[in-house]
C-alpha cells in the first residue's frame, strides 16, 4: 500500500483515474466532464452501446465528449449486476491507465410505485443496480485504491434520513437507494485505515435530466430544476478533497458550494426565476439552515 501520509494536495485531477459507473449521459456525464477538463482519465462502465430511442447518449458519444474536452477516455460495456463484467472492466482500466484513484457510484435504477404496485422483477433491479452495483463496485475497486495516493468513492446517494414521508410512497425504491447510502457509512469507517475517503452526494433541488422529464413531470419540472453542472461542480470539489480527512460525509450540492464561497446560483437554473422543486430525501433542517428558493421535496 501507498504512503498517504504528508501528500502534496491535490488542486486539480490532471492525471487521475476515475471508474464511473452509468455515465453516459446525464448527472454521470457531467461529472466526467468536468473531470476531464483538468485533463482525468475517465472509464465509462455502462450498458448503453447503442443508441436508446427515449435516451440521449451511448458510452461511445460519452467518450468523444469527454476526449473533446480535455480527457482521456475509456468506454466499456458492462452491467454492474455482474460481477464477471464488473470486475473485467476495472482490470481493463487498470490495464489502459496504470493505476485507479476514484470510483464514483453513479449507475441507478427508479421506480416510485407502491408496494403493491412495484413488481419483484422491478424490486430486483433496483436493488441489484442501487445497493448491490454499488456493493460490488467499491469492493473490487478496494484493491487498487488501496495502491493510489489520492483515493475516492464517491456514491450518488442521499443523506440516510428515516422520515417515513421518503418510504410511504415507495418503499421499494427508498430501500435500494438508502443501501448505496448504507456503504457509504459503512466503508468510511471500514476504509479509513486505508486512506480512502468514501462520500455521498445529492442534490438539493430535482436535476434536469432524461430521467426527470421522462419519469417526473416532463417540461413543467424540467424547468424547476437545475442543471446536472451543479452536481459536476460539487463532485469536483469532493474529489479534489483530501480522502484521509474528508470521508463519510453525506453531501448536498448548494450546502458545499456555499461553503466554499458560491452565492449566485441562478447559472445552475438558466432563465427560471420562481420557486424549484426540492429532491427527494433531503432532510427538512437542510432547507431550514439554507437561504435558498427552494421547495422541500413532499
Amino acid at each position: 500500500m501507498a504512503d498517504k501520509k504528508n501528500l502534496p494536495k491535490v488542486k486539480n485531477l490532471k492525471g487521475k483515474t476515475i471508474f464511473m459507473s452509468g455515465g453516459s449521459r446525464g448527472i454521470g456525464l457531467a461529472i466526467a466532464l468536468r473531470a476531464a477538463r483538468d485533463g482525468a482519465n475517465i472509464a465509462i462502465a455502462a450498458k448503453t452501446a447503442e443508441p436508446h430511442a427515449k435516451l440521449p447518449g451511448t458510452i461511445y458519444t460519452a467518450a468523444e465528449e469527454i476526449e473533446a474536452a480535455g480527457g482521456k477516455a475509456l468506454p466499456l460495456i458492462c452491467d454492474v449486476r455482474n460481477e464477471d463484467m464488473v470486475g473485467a472492466a476495472i482490470d481493463k482500466t487498470v490495464d489502459t491507465f496504470g493505476g485507479l484513484d476514484i470510483c464514483v457510484n453513479n449507475a441507478s435504477a427508479i421506480s416510485l410505485t407502491d408496494t403493491e404496485a412495484t413488481s419483484m422483477k422491478r424490486y430486483d433491479l433496483m436493488n441489484q443496480v442501487n445497493a448491490r452495483g454499488t456493493f460490488l463496485m467499491s469492493k473490487l475497486c478496494l484493491p487498487y485504491l488501496k495502491n493510489s495516493k489520492h483515493a475516492h468513492i464517491i456514491n450518488l446517494s442521499p443523506p440516510l434520513d428515516m422520515s417515513p414521508k421518503w418510504f410511504k410512497n415507495h418503499t421499494a425504491y427508498t430501500m435500494a437507494k438508502y443501501g448505496m447510502s448504507m456503504c457509504t457509512l459503512g466503508m468510511a469507517a471500514e476504509f479509513k485505515p486505508f486512506g480512502i475517503g468514501v462520500n455521498s452526494l445529492w442534490p438539493l433541488t430535482a436535476i434536469d435530466t432524461a430521467a426527470v422529464r421522462n419519469v417526473l413531470g416532463g417540461d413543467q419540472m424540467a424547468k424547476m430544476s437545475r442543471t446536472p453542472d451543479i452536481l459536476s461542480d460539487t463532485a469536483h470539489i469532493m474529489m479534489c478533497k483530501d480522502p484521509a480527512e474528508f470521508t463519510g460525509n453525506f453531501i448536498i450540492d448548494e450546502e458545499l458550494l456555499r461553503a466554499e464561497g458560491v452565492t449566485d446560483f441562478s447559472g445552475y437554473a438558466p432563465g427560471y426565476d420562481g420557486p424549484l422543486a426540492g429532491d427527494f430525501f433531503v432532510p427538512d433542517e437542510v432547507f431550514d439552515r439554507l437561504p435558498t428558493n427552494v421547495m422541500k421535496g413532499y
